[in-house]
């Protein structure tokens, strides 16, 4: 009975509400739109991102440098999510929503989505080592800060703290995407931008791709910090990153627009990469 009567109060068909079913089909469509990008759009794209967050760390370790705040350097941060943003550049952790909630509606196979994360990832940290070179070659005077930065990171020994720092670092991003997806306004995109700037680099959570740019330029500035070491923080920060980023935000909700899910599903072909028609 309520959800006949919620029918009745809504514009739409489904059991859910009106603006729930719009931001669920904006996401559906550029989850797909994401998942059948070509390989060479998918690494350019991702080399874009990376150098764009960035720039970025760039601010970050300015405002860093001159007020020793994590809390103001986490809102200068924040420009390297803005032009992700209004530049259509493509981050790993912002496809723990969009492309996911593609695939659970069959449009487009898991094979896509191997090849949008993989591809992405890759491509962020190349770019991401790129702008970190010329940054440190830029600025000298911040490798001793960056080398502070980056053993913040690598030295945290592996325990339930750093794993909830990944968790969190993971879901505050996929959030701040969700929040995006939900919203109308070019503004409010860029106030979530700045939000999720300010959680992430403000609060020092476990990024792979954010911190592992402050890490590079520790590498690159001569740091006693070695690719291992990288390597073995990365390995385990990705990992929660992921499960942060579907676990505590897509997942919750996929199951909150399962009747979406079920007509997306039931409406297309049996081969989820092939045109659908619509």
């Amino acid at each position: 009975m309520s959800e006949e009567r919620r029918r009745e109060l809504g514009d739409n068909e489904f059991p859910v509400e009106q603006h729930l079913q719009e931001a669920f089909e904006s996401t559906v469509e550029e989850g797909a739109e994401r998942l059948h990008r070509s390989f060479r759009a998918v690494i350019i794209t991702g080399l874009f991102g990376g150098m764009e967050v960035g720039l970025g760390v760039m601010a970050y370790l300015a405002v860093l440098h001159e007020t020793d705040s994590h809390l103001l350097a986490g809102l200068a941060f924040s420009v390297g999510l803005i032009a992700v943003l209004l530049a259509h550049s493509e981050l790993f952790t912002e496809d723990f929503l969009m492309p996911v909630v593609g695939l659970v509606t069959r449009q487009a196979s898991i094979w896509k989505l191997a090849k949008l994360w993989a591809g992405t990832l890759v491509s962020n940290l190349v770019g991401g080592w790129i702008i970190m070179w010329l940054v440190t070659q830029a600025f000298p005077e911040w490798h001793a800060l960056i080398a502070e930065s980056a053993h913040h990171f690598v030295d945290a020994p592996f325990s339930l703290q750093t794993v909830c720092l990944a968790l969190l670092g993971g879901s505050t991003m996929t959030l701040m995407t969700r929040m995006q997806k939900g919203a109308t306004s070019e503004v409010v995109r860029v106030i979530a931008a700045v939000a999720g700037g300010f959680l992430l680099a403000g609060l020092q959570l476990f990024h792979s791709i954010l911190d592992s740019l402050l890490i590079f330029g520790a590498l690159q500035s001569g740091a006693d910090i070695s690719v291992w070491q990288w390597l073995g923080w990365f390995g385990y920060t990705l990992l929660f990153n992921i499960i942060g980023g579907i676990a505590l935000v897509t997942a919750l909700r996929i199951v909150r627009t399962k009747e979406l899910v079920v007509h997306w599903r039931r409406t297309s072909p049996s081969n989820p990469d092939a045109p659908h028609g619509r």
